[in-house]
């Protein structure tokens, strides 16, 4: 594979040359959302800081977060709420975590069976081309009409319980009606596992990133029906990972880090550089999926099921461009009013404080001198929409989480169902 490694412009800065090399062994999943950590090893960035990146394939998120706990790993490729709920004590190892660094926005998507798309549109009149609301609220007198008929619920797959794909399939299903912990059933499934559950049937439907969804369709038997861009657009997808001693003892290093990873992700948002991305992607060590699905991808060219729908998404992966690599505290408050929303987590001041400090915005801008304007915390929502038209207000949480008709707060209450 002939993978052209010139980086142009981007050269050292004078405090890097002459450094001894530090090694860095990084965790990651395989996953187009990696690509900022595998360009930076891949295509100089990172030696150009005086670092060596030894990329470690996983399996699974939680393989990721007990080894970089156990420090098997000095950093990870991590989902954005994963820091967020380390920082809160949640789950089986919550050993302190935090980020300096998102690695871009977008990338994840809904697919559903064939089987069950073609029911929801005999169900409920759907078009071809529906949007995300429209197949949610489908989705909602489907399985309002198999609970009549006394079927099974249906699985849906996420690939770990703090994570973006569990919070934004919630979402999506909530907004049409459902209530994600009585009308479906919840499992997880690893990322590169998705598309074969689904086509042996293990699954119904599953929220994943790149490239599994766009995997399915082209095999026939799955139709994506949502993207992370239909829910919350301006979302963080992944983000670099590292325990807080870790980087308070390597200062130096995580700057040299972030500087190197910003470069790489303003090469990887450049359209002239796919071609020589993809083609770092698809190889074993990475991602080993076909070049042409991963270019696809990086285009936002998406083919929604085997029968020749498409659906371009622009900016379906932004690497950098809007700050997205800045990690914006407020982006993690709405993390935590959605492990709230879903009973994951009880609100307090003290645990609001916790999942702020989980993004570092203050090590970002230390290396790279700069940052967006204005405050951190902010309302969202105004500049563009939520799924569901909900702003989101972080200096008022309670009354935002309140404020959902579905959530897991109101199913103790009235252990209602969908009509």
């Amino acid at each position: 594979m002939l993978i052209n490694r010139d980086v142009g412009e981007l050269a050292a800065p004078p405090s890097a040359r002459g450094k001894a090399q530090r090694l860095l062994r990084a965790g990651f999943i395989p996953l187009v959302d990696a690509s900022v950590l595998i360009a930076a090893s891949e295509f100089g960035f990172a030696a150009k800081e005086g670092l060596t990146l030894d990329l470690v394939k996983d399996v699974s998120w939680s393989n990721i977060r007990d080894r970089l706990a156990f420090r098997q790993f000095d950093i990870a490729h991590m989902l954005s709420p994963m820091p967020v709920a380390s920082m809160l004590g949640l789950g089986s190892n919550p050993s302190p975590t935090i980020t300096p660094f998102s690695l871009g926005r977008g990338g994840n998507a809904i697919t559903l069976s064939v089987n069950l798309f073609e029911r929801m549109r005999n169900t409920a009149g759907l078009t071809e081309n529906a949007g995300a609301l429209a197949n949610a609220t489908a989705l909602g007198k489907t399985i309002g009409q198999m609970r009549e008929r006394g079927e099974r619920l249906l699985t849906l797959g996420i690939t770990y319980p703090f994570s973006s794909h569990n919070y934004e399939l919630r979402y999506w299903l909530a907004a049409g009606g459902i209530d994600p912990d009585r009308d479906v059933k919840l499992v997880v499934v690893p990322p590169p596992l998705t598309a074969d559950a689904l086509q042996a049937g293990a699954i119904d439907g599953f929220c994943v990133g790149a490239p599994w969804n766009m995997i399915a369709s082209e095999r026939g038997v799955g139709r994506i029906v949502a993207a992370k861009q239909d829910i919350w657009p301006m979302a963080p997808e992944k983000v670099i990972a590292m325990r807080p001693d870790w980087a308070d003892d390597n200062s130096d290093t995580v700057s040299r880090l972030i500087v190197a990873l910003d470069a790489a992700a303003r090469w990887c948002d450049r359209p002239e550089n796919h071609e020589a991305l993809a083609e770092a992607l698809t190889d074993q060590r990475f991602i080993a999926a076909p070049v042409e699905i991963i270019r696809q991808v990086l285009a936002g060219d998406f083919s929604l099921d085997a029968k020749g729908n498409r659906r371009i998404i622009p900016n379906y992966f932004i690497f950098n461009r809007g700050f997205a690599n800045y990690p914006k505290p407020g982006h993690a408050l709405w993390i935590y009013s959605q492990m709230i929303r879903w009973g994951q987590a009880e609100f307090s001041e003290t645990a609001l404080k916790a999942a702020a400090e989980a993004y570092r915005p203050d090590l970002y801008r230390e290396a790279l001198g700069t940052g967006p304007a204005g405050e951190d915390i902010t309302m969202e929502g105004n500049d563009y929409h939520f799924l569901d038209r909900h702003l989101f207000d972080p200096t008022n949480m309670r009354s935002y989480v309140d404020n959902f008709a579905v959530s897991a707060l109101k199913t103790k209450t009235s252990g209602g169902r969908i009509a």
